[in-house]
């Protein structure tokens, strides 16, 4: 069979339109920052997504509930968490239509997104998003992180984002593993007021959720108190060398 140069031109140009990728993150949310206490997990993060420097959106939700066990909230792409959000649906409604008495916990989701983020990283197709994982099963607690290239780790208190270096160094410091739920709000909150003042895909709208071996609660959004008039927020290239 012969083909035309024209049906080879198109086939060539399918081709090449077949194996394009995302290069560029494009509606994006900021920090994530989570901490176990007392009676299980607590995660916090803004409802904010940038369009580049613009922001654009002021009421995405970044943390859900997955599964009876598990509580996941995503910094990155919107719309790649999204699709990552799919992926969990199906791996939940595949786990109950067993009905063998069993559920995915936070490990095994751990797990599986581990390797989600891997594969796709190897296809050069990452999913833009750091994935923050925490949840309580049989009265184990647990909180991990995965990242667009599929690195993984569990700790006490995490980060994500621009709150991985503005965030961390509070909960190193004032972070205990008798943290009662007050005071880990209140831990949370400082942290994201310092996020609010030092990051500008930051909006003062929040949300903190809990699970616990009772179950999953998100607040409804909500403000931090501010004070902006702090004298370096007034003048900040006071003392700064240069021409500007």
């Amino acid at each position: 069979m012969e083909f035309s140069s024209e049906t080879r031109q198109n086939s060539l140009l399918s081709s090449e339109r077949g194996i394009q990728r995302t290069q560029y993150p494009y509606v994006t949310g900021s920090s994530v920052v989570a901490l176990k206490y007392k009676d299980g997990i607590l995660m916090a993060a803004d409802m904010g997504g940038s369009y580049g420097s613009t922001l654009r959106y002021k009421s995405l939700e970044r943390i859900k509930p997955v599964g009876k066990h598990s509580l996941i909230g995503a910094s990155g792409e919107i719309s790649d968490f999204q699709e990552i959000m799919h992926y969990l649906d199906d791996q939940v409604l595949n786990d109950n239509m067993w009905d063998d008495g069993n559920s995915l916990g936070p490990k095994e989701i751990h797990s599986y997104l581990t390797r989600v983020m891997y594969n796709r990283r190897n296809k050069f197709d990452p999913l833009w998003n750091t994935l923050v994982l925490g949840g309580v099963k049989k009265g184990q607690k647990f909180l991990g992180v995965v990242t667009m290239i599929g690195v993984n780790f569990e700790e006490n208190h995490v980060a994500t984002g621009f709150g991985n270096h503005m965030a961390q160094p509070i909960l190193r410091s004032e972070w205990h593993e008798n943290l009662t739920f007050e005071e880990g709000v209140t831990l949370l909150e400082k942290c994201m007021r310092v996020l609010l003042y030092r990051d500008r895909s930051a909006v003062n709208k929040f949300q903190i959720a809990k699970i616990t071996e009772e179950g999953v609660t998100i607040s409804q959004p909500y403000a931090l108190k501010t004070f902006w008039g702090f004298k370096a927020f007034e003048n900040p290239t006071a003392g700064a060398d240069g021409s500007w």
